[in-house]
């Protein structure tokens, strides 16, 4: 099978030209080498796919029919991607919210109509105090 076609059969990829994009960019190696989508591709071969900052390492254990359920995938692939690349991808997450603050900027719809009844509540209560 193709490893265009694989990845897309086995959900790592949403449609087989965004595979094909994937593979063209350099985003995927089998057994260590750069590959072109029409690239075959067998039981045992190692592929890496690098995917929303994260290196996935597979192992392919069989070939798809056809696209396979998501509870199905496992019987295609063993996935051997390390903890660490998923928790360096929390850390990033983490260090984006650091620079800015959530709630920072232009005020929502929300925070605006709470300033608001703010401002009108101390309006009242200096008119009280006259």
């Amino acid at each position: 099978m193709r490893i265009d076609k694989y990845l897309w059969a086995i959900r790592y990829y949403k449609t087989r030209n965004m595979a094909s994009e994937a593979i063209k960019k350099g985003h995927v190696t089998v057994n260590g080498q750069v590959a072109k989508p029409s690239r075959e591709i067998y039981p045992m071969d190692k592929v890496s796919v690098r995917r929303d900052q994260i290196n996935y390492l597979l192992t392919i254990l069989d070939i798809p029919q056809s696209r396979v359920g998501a509870k199905l995938v496992d019987i295609y692939r063993k996935d051997e991607t390390p903890q660490e690349a998923f928790a360096h991808l929390e850390m990033l997450k983490l260090s984006k919210e650091h620079y800015r603050a959530k709630g920072t900027g232009r005020p929502t719809k929300k925070d605006r109509r709470d300033i608001e009844n703010y401002s009108d509540e101390t309006d009242f209560s200096d008119h009280e105090l006259e």
